[in-house]
């Protein structure tokens, strides 16, 4: 099978130019991906993610581009403006949409929402998602994920609701101790008044978000409801009214499937018993 490289669109951001311009380059010096890779000694899959603006170089790499094509410090200068993009462009509308709503209305299939994780539990989903990424890269994802979390914490903090299906208390991402800190950190959400957190329990059967992914509705000031619907690779905004009206009525029923408030606290303290159950011989 033919490799189709990704469509880029350089005018969107300093970190979609810095993939265009490795790519430019490497065309033009007349380098196939493998032979850069063998050049500078560098991943083929990292440098495939850089070109495609799906990741930055957290290393030496920019030094060594311009060392290989000659440039002068062009890469290093570049890559100076694109490390503080933390998001890649196709996630920075979504942000920047969270930022600005006074209502977020969202369901989890198998994960907690970003804006309630932990740091250990983000960075084993971060490593789940990207296996290959440097260390470095990783930190910087999980870095960008918990500031997204101040707003939570500030002068006028958005109105939440989270519905979360019983799999996100039971699969075991990062471990028992991950677990029991992550399910920790929910119980201590649903005291915060701004926050409602309810759980889709297994015994409800099946349900309108049944595919798994997750479901968000912003509302923004003066805007249109929009939601958001996400799966393991892409996610996709929804602005038509039909197709938001569509998904409000989604997001109703799986709220009025879900556990209370009350009872959702409770199965969530069932769980971390069972976590804590899991703790290691001797401790």
């Amino acid at each position: 099978m033919t490799f189709e490289p990704r469509e880029l669109s350089p005018d969107r951001s300093a970190r979609d130019l810095f993939g265009a311009e490795v790519r430019r380059h490497r065309i033009k010096a007349g380098m196939s991906l493998r032979r850069l890779s063998e050049v500078l000694n560098y991943s083929k899959s990292h440098l495939a993610r850089i070109e495609g603006a799906e990741s930055l170089p957290y290393d030496d790499l920019p030094s060594s581009l311009d060392a290989c094509f000659g440039t002068d410090g062009f890469f290093v200068s570049l890559h100076q403006v694109a490390k503080n993009e933390p998001f890649p462009g196709k996630f920075r509308r979504v942000i920047e949409i969270e930022s600005r709503a006074s209502i977020i209305e969202q369901y989890q299939s198998a994960a907690a929402p970003g804006l309630l994780q932990t740091p250990a539990y983000a960075a084993r989903l971060m490593h789940g998602v990207q296996p290959h990424a440097p260390e470095a890269e990783i930190e910087a994802m999980v870095s960008a994920r918990i500031d997204r979390q101040k707003r939570l914490r500030g002068v006028k903090p958005p109105r939440c609701w989270f519905v979360l299906d019983e799999a996100v208390l039971r699969r075991p991402i990062g471990g028992p101790e991950v677990m029991r800190d992550q399910l920790n950190r929910l119980i201590v959400c649903t005291a915060e008044p701004g926050i409602t957190l309810q759980i889709l329990p297994f015994a409800a059967g099946e349900h309108p978000e049944l595919l798994g992914g997750s479901l968000t509705l912003y509302t923004v000031p003066d805007q249109p409801l929009l939601a958001y619907e996400e799966g393991s690779r892409a996610g996709t905004i929804i602005e038509d009214r039909s197709g938001v009206a569509e998904r409000r009525e989604s997001y109703d029923l799986l709220r009025a499937m879900a556990l209370s408030p009350r009872e959702s606290k409770a199965l969530i303290r069932a769980a971390l018993e069972d976590w804590t159950s899991c703790r290691p011989p001797g401790n």
